[in-house]
């Protein structure tokens, strides 16, 4: 896989609206992707700790991520994603790790786990992705470099 694409992906990333109030930190390699946010009380649900929906897009999102640096043409999808919460978080930040661990023609396994500030599991959740109908060059924000640019 090429670094340009990651770049790339990061791109598109970063041009998603919903991560306009989100503002998280993606760092992508071959099968894997880390993603990091800083909490706040924005982000609570109204006993004081992080809302489950936050869990769900940092597990999703690094799982998606490491799925999709595999697949350079299209944007993968999530069919299934399964959320397990381990742990209540408050403050700090939420730091998620996803990696592919299964792959072939038709779709992607992935994995993820996420961690408090003092890297302490909170959560975790396994996903299938499958190669969606449209080109990433078509996508919102992703450049579509290319090794001459």
């Amino acid at each position: 896989m090429s670094k340009i694409h990651f770049e790339n992906l990061k791109s598109m990333y970063a041009a998603a609206p919903i991560n306009e109030f989100y503002r998280p930190k993606l760092e992508i390699a071959e099968g894997s992707a880390t993603i990091e946010i800083q909490l706040s009380e924005k982000l609570h649900h109204a006993a004081g700790a992080v809302h489950g929906s936050v869990y769900f897009k940092m597990l999703d999102d690094a799982a998606f991520f490491a799925a999709n640096s595999l697949e350079e043409q299209y944007f993968v999808l999530t069919t299934s994603f399964t959320t397990y919460i381990t742990r209540p978080v408050s403050e700090g930040s939420m730091k998620a790790i996803g990696k592919v661990v299964n792959s072939n023609k038709s779709q992607f396994i992935a994995e993820s786990v996420v961690y408090n500030s003092e890297g302490r599991e909170i959560g975790r959740g396994s996903g299938i992705f499958v190669r969606g109908k449209l080109p990433l060059n078509e996508a919102k924000g992703y450049a579509n470099l290319t090794k001459g640019s």
